[in-house]
């Protein structure tokens, strides 16, 4: 897939963050604070995409500091942690954001995120993603999640647009 492709339409991105921004692991330290590590790769990619007027969105089954951490850097304004059903939260995140689900690319890496990839316009997931997310994206990435996976979908999509 090339940059300026039929896939120009779309407005939006909605993140799984686990698995996708993170490599799906996480340290917990002897005082249970939680760390996570996050690319700058896919944070340079969100930065650009941004710019270009792109809106974002975290849909997270788990909830975290980390995650409003992460949103704030970013000036992700749209945040579902917690999420059980993230169909449910991509649907919410289009109205809000006056989208219609085709316009929207969300990235996922496990099978609790399939249902909101069949929503979406485009889906992508990182090269370490569930065979049966894999399976059913429109991009598959040739970066694992937390290591440049988002950034190279990003670029794919909004570079040179």
């Amino acid at each position: 897939m090339s940059a300026g492709s039929n896939f120009s339409r779309i407005k939006a991105v909605a993140l799984d963050v686990d698995g996708v921004l993170t490599d799906g692991t996480f340290w917990w330290g002897l005082d249970g604070a939680e760390v996570k590590r996050f690319s700058f790769r896919d944070i340079m990619g969100i930065s650009r995409a941004s710019r270009q007027g792109i809106v974002f969105a975290l849909i997270s089954g788990e909830t975290s500091l980390l995650i409003d951490r992460y949103a704030a850097k970013m000036a992700i304004q749209h945040v579902w942690q917690g999420c059980r059903d993230k169909a449910a939260a991509l649907r919410q995140f289009a109205e809000a954001g006056g989208f219609r689900l085709d316009e929207i690319c969300f990235v996922g890496d496990d099978v609790n995120d399939i249902a909101a990839m069949q929503l979406a316009g485009f889906s992508a997931s990182p090269a370490d993603g569930h065979a049966s997310v894999r399976s059913i994206a429109t991009m598959v990435s040739q970066f694992p999640g937390g290591k440049g996976a988002v950034r190279e979908v990003l670029d794919n999509l909004f570079l040179n647009q």
